[in-house]
This record gives structure tokens, sequence and C-alpha cells, in this order.
């Protein structure tokens, strides 16, 4: 509990205007969104891309809004749930400038308020650097399974452990980065780390030591497993290398993508 209060305290230190420092004002984010919602979503668009339209989608752990607003204006009906404040003002300007509608609900994942576990959504969608927040990963899944429809899937990106837990990549020859096995991939143990937005903030040293966060860096065996065993079934395990640059991480898988079915409600 104390290590889940210190990250919600980080997440509202200053966010706004790091995400101001990252992609623009709203106005400015939502106008790069609007030339091309589908590359905003990324990967992820091959596996919903039938089912956006008109669909009821839920991003855990939304934060600042612009994977939501794409698949808004895409057609899909958009809620988002984030533990920040400051991230939903940001998210609600965006959807404002952007022109769609957006449901934010401000609230720890885990404590969501029951009238939303209804299985009234077609997808729940969840991307990069969300799963290490939580200490067991159980509850969480149980609540995706209780927040989908019949017939409705999970969506998850995240960073494949192999990069987040034992190999460090540094500098390039021939095109191809140097790894080195740093780390130990079956600890368990909770790690301090800055909060990812911190590097777009302009704070003193102060502000910057409340924006540390305590992560759990899970393995892709238990990852799996809790989404098997919290009643969906897995239809897609995908293992990406790095393609956010011209240099790619040669041999090691850089993320992950997961999705799973509702089969009964």
């Amino acid at each position: 509990m104390e290590s889940s209060q210190q990250n919600k305290n980080a997440w509202n230190n200053g966010t706004y205007q790091s995400w101001v420092n990252r992609f623009g004002t709203p106005e400015e984010a939502a106008e790069k969104i609007k030339q091309d919602p589908q590359k905003r979503i990324g990967t992820a668009f091959k596996h919903m891309e039938d089912h956006i339209q008109g669909k009821k989608i839920i991003n855990l752990l939304g934060s600042n809004g612009n994977k939501a607003v794409a698949l808004a204006l895409l057609g899909a009906e958009l809620t988002i749930v984030d533990f920040s404040a400051e991230n939903e003002q940001y998210a609600q300007d965006l959807a404002h400038a952007a022109g769609v509608p957006l449901q934010y609900i401000v609230s720890d994942v885990l404590q969501l308020p029951l009238h939303e576990l209804a299985h009234q959504y077609d997808i729940v969608f969840m991307e990069f650097g969300i799963l290490h927040y939580f200490t067991d990963l159980q509850p969480l899944f149980h609540v995706v399974s209780s927040l989908l429809r019949a017939g409705g899937q999970l969506v998850l990106q995240d960073f494949h452990p192999i990069s987040t837990k034992l190999i460090t990549s540094k500098g390039t020859t021939a095109n191809i980065r140097k790894h080195k096995v740093t780390g130990d991939y079956f600890d368990t143990s909770l790690t301090e780390k800055a909060v990812s937005y911190s590097k777009y903030a302009e704070s003193d040293q102060q502000i910057k030591d409340e924006q540390k966060v305590y992560l759990r860096q899970w393995t892709i065996g238990e990852i799996v497993t809790a989404v098997a065993t919290s009643g969906l079934m897995i239809k897609v395990l995908e293992e990406l290398p790095n393609q956010s640059s011209e240099v790619f991480d040669k041999g090691i898988p850089k993320t992950f993508t997961i999705v799973a079915q509702q089969l009964h409600v």
C-alpha cells in the first residue's frame, strides 16, 4: 500500500506540464493525432481494426489520452481509467481539442466503481509501462475479465521482460546494438525508478525526488499465467524487436502483445 501511494503521488506532481513539454499543448497534440490516428495506436491496431467502429473500449491506465483519443477519432466509444487527476486534465483537454467525447474515471483500477464492472466493454486496451505498477497481477486481470462482454477481448502491449529485466543495449556497431546481460530475470523485488514522464519535467531536485515510483517487473510466464487463470483465452502472444528507431535491436524482443478473449460471462 505504501508503494502504491507513492506511485499515485508521483503521477500527480507536474504531470500536465510534462505532457505539454513532450507533446505540445492539447490543441497542438490533437492536430498531430488527427493527421493519422491509426499511426498513433501503433502495432496494436492490427489486433483491433475489425473491432473499432462503434465499439466500447476501456483504456486501463490510459494516462494522457493520446491512444484513447486516436481510437475515438476512428469511431470507438472510449473510457479511460487512471489514478492521475493531471493525466485526466490533459486527456480531457486533448479530447475536446480533437472534437471527440471521452469518459475519464480517476480511480485505482483495482478500486473501480462496481457499476463499471458490468461486462459492457468490447475491448480492454492496456499499453506500455502498466503491469509493473502492480504487485499482484491476478486482481488486475480479474478486473479485466469483469469488464469484458462475452466475445470481448483484451489487447495488452508492454515492454518485453527480456529488455526490462535482463539485458541492456548500448551503442551500435555495423547497425547492431551491443547487448549485455546485467539483470536477474527471476528477481521479484520492487525497484525504485524515476516516473516515466520526469524526463520531460521542469522541476527542482525536491520535486524530482517526489517523482520516484516503485515497480515490480514480471516475467512472460507470470503474465501469461495471470491472464489465462482469469478466465480469458489467450489467442495471440506476439514478440517484436525494437521498431521505434532506424537501428533495430537485433536478436532480442523489445515489446510483446497479448490478445485474449472473454468466452463466457
